[in-house]
């Protein structure tokens, strides 16, 4: 008999898609006011040997010239995203989501049990209740992250309005290499997130979008922890 076992809130999953399209708005905005001074590289004896971003990149994505438009664009969805996310840690706090997210004593070990599991070096999972321990500790790394880009995005868009961000992240070019640092760890969250939702499989997928999974043996009920199963039968 097959059973429907529920997974993901209402509330979580419109958190989740909405927060995607806008943080994706902004790092492409972001990119357009970047170009404008694009000064961040990795060097060493004077030399460049990495550039945050080569011409040819501006280029291949029509960057160049767009600052008015970016800052535009930027301005308007920071208040979406700052918005969703402080929705998201509302709804987290008083619906005791926070109990599956924030990391445990032992979530440091057991993220580095799962890592080797994604390698394939590991055969067996390690113990999970809604999220392994590595999500724990991703997602509430982005979370701060979030609140990170909150407050140095204030502090370079009105430095003087909001000084005491600009004070607390060592002035303007400081908060300004801060904020670009949050961005490229979104860009490299986006691709691990991406890359573990193929390993899933698609239920994992689906139910993100459905916010249920459909077991059809008692296999797939071994896959989800019992302190999430809400059962229907069919």
């Amino acid at each position: 008999m097959k059973k429907i076992v529920i997974k993901h809130s209402l509330a979580i999953r419109w958190f989740h898609w909405i927060n995607f399209p806008v943080l994706a708005v902004m790092i492409w905005s972001g990119l357009l006011i970047y170009w404008a001074n694009d000064v961040y590289a990795i060097k060493s004896g004077g030399k460049d040997f990495i550039k945050f971003f080569p011409q040819s990149f501006y280029e291949a994505l029509n960057l160049p010239f767009r600052l008015a438009e970016g800052m535009a664009y930027h301005f308007f969805f920071m208040w979406l995203f700052f918005i969703n996310g402080l929705l998201y840690v509302l709804y987290a706090a008083f619906s005791g989501e926070w109990k599956y997210l924030l990391p445990q004593k032992s979530s440091w070990k057991e993220a580095w049990l799962v890592v080797l599991h994604d390698l394939r070096i590991r055969k067996t999972k390690p113990p999970q209740i809604k999220y392994n321990a590595a999500q724990r500790i991703s997602y509430t790394v982005i979370i701060a992250m979030g609140l990170g880009s909150v407050i140095t995005g204030l502090a370079i868009y009105k430095p003087i309005t909001f000084s005491f961000f600009t004070t607390i992240c060592g002035g303007y070019e400081a908060a300004r290499l801060e904020h670009f640092i949050l961005t490229i760890g979104y860009c490299l969250f986006f691709l691990v997130h991406v890359v573990q939702v193929i390993f899933a499989g698609w239920k994992n997928f689906q139910s993100m979008i459905t916010g249920f999974d459909v077991l059809k043996n008692s296999a797939d009920d071994k896959e989800i922890p019992s302190t999430i199963k809400k059962p229907v039968n069919l």
